[in-house]
């Protein structure tokens, strides 16, 4: 089965580009709360969407779902509202799919899986030491319908120099493997282009189909519409290079070398980062 992918934007003309090119996820962020000082100092995504945003993005998807990251579980402030609003006016404004990023507790689970009520689909995004701790734990709260492991932030939290030392250690195995035995459909970490990448994209792909994930995120070194702003560009580079990942994953329906693979990768991280 094909990867699920999700690009993240808040930009209509290119959710339409990356929808026609076969994109099944837009992905509209909204969190900010904690994220600056968590990620101080790295060259990491930092959006600030808004539910306005959701609108716009959902207005114009015909084919492709509405994902959209709220903030973590938190209280009303003077500048913001509730997670329970945000919540609320996330699904009013249409979201197919609504991810709850850094979480560290089960209670926080449930808030948010009571929160939504069974309206819309949900998203876990596991990406701190905490969660993983308790994961089996989190497994066993009703109305998870899908968790995805953010190896960025939890890489930070494990301090790790870079972000795919969690695959060559074994940590994303381990928590694919808890989350395929209760059967619910997972997925970790962003991909570039092919050929693209530190750790080149071929590499991760196959590392995703080695542990049965079902879904990535197209990342920023995919293609980064904040610098590049060509529409004609942008839509050639879509249409090309989505045919190109969807041509790569065809080819392995008959893959016998993902062991192999994952040697490399481990070989490759190694030396990333010097060790």
């Amino acid at each position: 089965m094909a990867l699920k992918l999700m690009y993240i934007t808040n930009k209509p003309e290119v959710a339409i580009i990356a929808q026609n090119a076969g994109v099944d996820r837009i992905f509209v962020d909204m969190e900010y709360i904690g994220k600056d000082s968590r990620q101080s100092g790295l060259d990491s995504v930092k959006n600030h969407h808004t539910i306005q945003d959701v609108k716009s993005i959902k207005r114009v998807l015909t084919k492709s779902e509405l994902l959209v990251r709220i903030n973590p579980i938190h209280e009303a402030t003077t500048d913001y509202c509730s997670s329970k609003e945000e919540i609320e006016e996330t699904i009013k404004a249409g979201a197919d799919i609504i991810m709850l990023p850094y979480f560290k507790t089960a209670d926080e689970v449930r808030y948010f899986i009571n929160c939504v009520d069974g309206r819309c689909r949900t998203l876990l995004l596991l990406e701190t030491p905490q969660a993983a701790e308790i994961l089996d734990e989190i497994l066993s709260i009703k109305g998870i319908d899908e968790i995805h492991i953010g190896i960025n932030d939890l890489s930070l939290g494990y301090h790790k120099k870079f972000m795919f030392e969690l695959l060559r250690n074994g940590t994303v195995e381990k928590l694919c493997n808890k989350m395929r035995d209760a059967g619910i459909p997972y997925g970790f970490g962003g991909i570039a282009a092919l050929g693209k990448g530190m750790l080149p994209a071929e590499i991760i792909i196959k590392e995703h189909y080695r542990l049965g994930s079902s879904m990535a995120i197209l990342s920023r070194s995919f293609l980064n519409t904040d610098k590049i702003t060509n529409i004609g560009y942008i839509e050639q580079y879509f249409n090309t290079e989505v045919n190109k990942i969807r041509e790569f994953e065809l080819s392995l329906s008959d893959c016998t070398d993902f062991e192999e693979n994952h040697v490399l990768l481990k070989e490759k991280v190694s030396l990333i980062i010097g060790d």
